[in-house]
């Protein structure tokens, strides 16, 4: 008895009705999708293992004596709106807090 020929048959009317069609292309494309991912991570996991390893701390560069980074905060002008809490109309507003204060007028810290 061949067993064969009713799974062939099964398969072609599954195919030839279009629903089994969408599932078969489906179950191709998630497996490509599977292999290209995997394929994704080991070309990553080999790049990885080409690059170099972190220096040791003995490898970092010494500290400098003295400062070589001075941050000075950026001071704008006041930013005040009327007290009366009312909201201004576009054609009140201005460059309000955008002016600079020159570091001349500030205190200078050591």
């Amino acid at each position: 008895m061949d067993v064969s020929d009713g799974v062939l048959n099964s398969l072609a009317l599954t195919l030839a009705d279009g629903r089994g069609a969408t599932g078969v292309v489906l179950g191709v494309v998630g497996v490509a999708l599977v292999a290209v991912l995997i394929g994704g991570f080991l070309l990553g996991k080999r790049r990885h293992d080409q690059e170099l390893p972190p220096p040791r701390p003995e490898e970092q560069p010494p500290v400098p004596d003295h400062r070589t980074h001075m941050e000075e905060p950026d001071v704008h002008g006041k930013d005040d709106f009327p007290a009366d809490g009312r909201g201004l109309s576009p054609y009140e507003l201005s460059d309000r807090g955008s002016e600079t204060i020159h570091p001349d007028t500030d205190e200078r810290r050591d």
